[in-house]
């Protein structure tokens, strides 16, 4: 059985659990997932009797090559009145579950309208729970985007960036993932200098890296449609004492939430983990998002790692943990390691040295 008719197998099980005849899949991670399919137009319909990928004629030779386990249905290019007519042909007044995540109001409405006797009933991480834990081939290719990542970061900082732009730095990685493998970044590369490290969501602009201070390099790889996340904060000059106390108290807190890490744990303990050592050192305020997030097809799917999570963790599933401290006008720290969830702790993807260290970044 292959791994994608494995895993149709294992949703139509959950469906009929539900009561459902079929999921229809619309969110594309989904289907590629489900699969094997990469395109930008598609949809399955999946359950115990049917097996199906739709997507329309400018794809029907690729979907013919990778699709798995599933008949292929080439249809109109909006894709609706095929999957209406699909989901009516399942029987009389099928149950079909559909992905309130991704389906938009208007495709859901005029999906009701053309399907006629089929009950659509909104269903919520069907397939996002089995995406959660990985199996061995998937775990091989974030391995190797983590480690693209490490090489790419570790290649860039060989050369001075005193001086460099933010954009030219986010640029040179971006080409160094290329050359180490990667099929791209697996989002927009984040290099954020001095005061700009105080936004965790920096874009890099145009002005000169400064001495003196501290530069947040946040990347991720792509290898084999998977994904990888990994942040360092590097050091230019001799940063104020302010950011040297919060990179030393984000590093902590870091070791602590990775500490945490093992099958079974609530993914809130693991932010806890980390929340504490921050906000005893007085940080508190300046630490404003979760710890992690889990990564896989996506960059950011389940489990979410943060104080409101409900998710306990499981064996397999990859998650990052990346605390940060952000202090307003002056800089940020942000250090972010990809791991795996294991019954015995945190096997950590992300090699890149943490140390933060006098030495002087300088241009030529």
């Amino acid at each position: 059985m292959s791994v994608h008719v494995e895993r149709q197998e294992r949703l139509a099980a959950a469906l009929a659990e539900r009561g459902l005849d079929a999921l229809l899949v619309s969110d594309l991670t989904n289907v590629r997932y489900l699969t094997g399919y990469v395109g930008s137009n598609a949809m399955a319909l999946v359950g115990p009797e049917v097996r199906m990928l739709l997507t329309d004629g400018r794809y029907a030779t690729s979907a013919r090559a990778q699709a798995d386990g599933v008949e292929v249905v080439i249809g109109r290019r909006d894709l609706v009145a095929d999957a209406a007519r699909s989901m009516a042909e399942l029987g009389s007044a099928p149950r079909v579950g559909v992905e309130e995540d991704s389906l938009t109001l208007a495709r859901h409405g005029r999906l009701e309208e053309a399907a006629g006797a089929v009950r659509m009933v909104a269903t919520a991480g069907l397939v996002e729970d089995l995406r959660a834990i990985k199996d061995a081939r998937e775990l091989a290719a974030i391995r190797e985007a983590a480690a693209i990542a490490d090489r790419a970061l570790l290649a860039v900082l060989a050369e001075p960036i005193l001086g460099r732009s933010e954009a030219d730095l986010s640029f040179a990685l971006q080409a160094a993932l290329r050359r180490e493998g990667a099929e791209g970044p697996s989002f927009p590369i984040i290099v954020a200098a001095g005061a700009n490290g105080a936004l965790p969501h920096a874009v890099p602009g145009e002005d000169p890296i400064p001495s003196d201070t501290l530069v947040v390099v946040d990347l991720g790889a792509v290898f084999r449609g998977y994904c990888s996340d990994m942040t360092r904060t590097v050091v230019v000059g001799a940063p104020p004492a302010a950011l040297r106390r919060a990179y030393e108290v984000c590093r902590a807190a870091q070791e602590a939430a990775i500490g945490a890490v093992r099958a079974g744990v609530a993914a809130a303990e693991v932010d806890a983990a980390a929340r504490g050592p921050i906000v005893e050192a007085g940080f508190g305020d300046a630490f404003a998002h979760g710890v992690g997030h889990g990564v896989g097809l996506d960059v950011h799917e389940r489990p979410g790692v943060r104080r409101e999570s409900t998710e306990a963790l499981a064996s397999g599933m990859v998650i990052t943990v990346e605390p940060g401290i952000y202090l307003e006008g002056l800089g940020g720290v942000r250090i972010e390691d990809l791991v795996v969830v294991t019954d015995e702790g945190a096997e950590v993807l992300s090699t890149a040295p943490k140390d933060l260290t006098d030495e002087e970044r300088t241009t030529a």
